[in-house]
């Protein structure tokens, strides 16, 4: 039989078929032994095929079967694994667009991980629009503090705009911004991935309140978000599907070649063609057009950084800094 993969519990996948018969399936053994260095051979978004098997006692009210067979993907996020240095875990596969979920206060999402993130859509062909949530807070915070968030948002919105990236302002509290996302999901798969505490729950309840899951408040002592959504789901709506993801610190990207990283970086990439040497690394080159971009401010700084800050991933701990 053939299904797509709607639910990833850890030990286990809910598989949907065409015909909507939904079961519980394990992995057959001979996933984990060929090669495929990643903590789930089988992610959300897959299509498999697997068998029908008998039921089990211990799971109730739904069909088991053993997945044998994975589809060839169309695209899929991938990020270092946070416990396996050598290992890498897939969010999603097969999805159409990702809503990258940031927030520039409570908590604050670093730029540094947006551009990994972005970088690593890149190389595996996702399309990926920024979504920046609590725009209310944002009006907020810059009446009580000396920072004027809301000017920072927008700086920080501008920034990626002119890079190339679709960029909403939304609050998925108030519901400003949230029906435009409607359109943008109908007919698609959507992956919502972005740190803990960003509003990726809050938002899907937003769209589709009958859906009603569970969310969380932030931590007032870090300023950080709480786990929420413990395991990847898929959701079925009126107009698309939406994919919940658990939220994540850090963003290590997984094999990389120094020398394609700059293809992942659109400004980077783009001056890099006027380099007097085909192969610079655009760190200490003589003549290099993007160093000299940066000091134009042609490409942003924290940019330049993050792109920096990927050529020393193959540090052995560095990646599991949130970055």
């Amino acid at each position: 039989m053939h299904g797509l993969v709607i639910r990833n519990t850890g030990y286990s996948y809910t598989v949907k078929t065409d015909a909507g018969e939904v079961f519980e399936c394990k992995v057959k053994g001979n996933f984990r032994i060929r090669g495929i260095r990643t903590t789930n051979p089988v992610a959300i978004g897959d299509r498999v095929e697997f068998i029908p098997q008998e039921g089990d006692s211990s799971i109730e009210q739904a069909t088991q079967g053993l997945i044998t067979a994975l589809d060839d993907r169309t695209n899929y996020i991938i990020r270092k694994s946070t416990n396996l240095s050598k290992q890498s875990h897939i969010i999603a596969a097969n999805v159409d667009m990702c809503f990258l979920i940031v927030t520039v206060t409570h908590p604050e999402t670093s730029l540094t991980f947006i551009d990994r993130f972005l970088a690593s859509a890149e190389a595996y062909s996702v399309p990926v629009t920024l979504i920046f949530n609590k725009i209310d807070l944002a009006v907020k915070a810059a009446d009580d503090t000396e920072i004027d968030w809301h000017e920072y948002l927008n700086s920080v919105v501008n920034l990626y705009e002119n890079i190339g990236y679709q960029c909403r302002k939304i609050s998925a509290k108030t519901g400003e911004g949230v029906e435009e996302l409607r359109e943008e999901i109908r007919g698609k798969i959507v992956c919502l991935s972005g740190n803990s505490g960003v509003g990726k729950s809050t938002l899907i309840n937003t769209l589709y309140p009958n859906l009603k899951l569970k969310t969380n408040e932030i931590s007032d002592a870090y300023n950080t978000g709480k786990h929420t959504t413990t395991f990847s789901e898929m959701y079925e709506t009126d107009s698309g599907y939406l994919i919940d993801t658990p939220g994540i610190k850090g963003f290590g990207t997984f094999d990389m070649k120094k020398e394609e990283i700059s293809h992942y970086f659109k400004e980077i990439f783009h001056f890099s063609s006027e380099c007097r040497f085909n192969n610079c690394t655009h760190t200490h080159e003589p003549h290099c057009a993007v160093r000299e971009a940066v000091e134009r401010h042609d490409i942003s700084e924290s940019r330049y950084n993050s792109y920096l800050s990927m050529l020393d991933d193959e540090k052995e701990e560095k990646y599991r800094t949130a970055f």
